[in-house]
């Protein structure tokens, strides 16, 4: 499957692309990454080096691998951060064009707005553009639950509530919804969850709560949970199995002391993971 991804790209650690493009290649995809910003390190470091780049210069590269017709077997855009609407607007031009090229590909939409720890992290003009343009075009999105409160106006906390926000944006464009970082408030204690809806119903996975935060683990939870529904059509099968190759990464990163995930050394994880979790169907 040939995947177009229009990411951050960092040199040091594992956010955006830098994050997805391995595990992706590492289950048999070929990525076309597009950069959206070339940054030293993600900026949570509180400084970096390196340019952001505009939507021009990504549309450039889009024409050009159009030009090559590479676009024209493309089965699935990824986009995650979007910093303005400039950058936005490329986003949908691409996904545009790709698909006049092949009408059957998907676009993914990884939302990120912020979350229920630090609230909404990003620019108003960043809100209004995912909210009210990037996700009615979309046909998957990946939002935590705060996100998906902030997308559809509600505060969902229980499975009910989460599904009902589900239900309304999913009325609004993308028919494929995963939650991540779902809390419900009567979760067995030291769990979080996910929770995958489509048409065809709704599942909910269960892991242990790692005692850590490491930035661009959603971005791999996206690429690879969005490549597998892509690709088998199997909304739980695909739930349950990033469920489990996510968490092992986690796992072999905290282990690891580290600040930046343990892509390589957790390569196995995303083929063949060591963990199997449940997945149950709630819909």
């Amino acid at each position: 499957m040939r995947i177009l991804s229009i990411q951050s790209s960092v040199s040091y650690g594992h956010v955006g692309n830098s994050a997805a493009v391995f595990p992706l290649q590492r289950i048999g995809h070929e990525v076309m990454p597009v950069y959206t910003v070339i940054f030293s390190n993600h900026t949570g470091y509180g400084d970096w080096g390196g340019p952001m780049l505009t939507g021009d210069n990504v549309r450039d590269v889009v024409r050009g691998i159009d030009a090559r017709g590479g676009l024209d077997d493309v089965d699935l855009v990824l986009s995650g951060y979007q910093g303005g609407n400039d950058i936005g607007d490329a986003i949908l031009d691409a996904v545009a064009l790709v698909k006049e090229r092949n009408p059957q590909a998907l676009y993914a939409c990884d939302p990120v707005l912020g979350s229920a720890a630090s609230g909404c992290s990003v620019a108003p003009e960043v809100q209004s553009l995912i909210r009210d343009r990037v996700v009615p075009k979309a046909d998957l999105i990946t939002p935590n639950q705060f996100e998906l409160g902030f997308i559809t106006g509600t505060d969902p906390h229980t499975i009910e509530e989460t599904l009902v926000s589900v239900d309304l944006v999913r009325a609004n464009g993308p028919k494929n919804v995963l939650v991540t970082s779902v809390l419900r408030p009567d979760r067995e204690e030291g769990t979080i969850e996910m929770l995958a809806v489509t048409e065809a119903g709704a599942w909910i996975v269960q892991t242990p709560l790692l005692p850590f935060k490491v930035n661009g683990s959603g971005d791999v939870t996206a690429a690879l949970f969005s490549a597998q529904l892509r690709e088998s059509g199997d909304a739980a099968a695909a739930l349950g199995r990033t469920a489990a190759s996510v968490y092992e990464l986690l796992e072999n990163t905290l282990n690891a002391g580290s600040r930046e995930l343990q892509l390589i050394e957790s390569q196995d994880a995303y083929v063949s993971p060591k963990h199997s979790f449940e997945v149950i169907q709630v819909r």
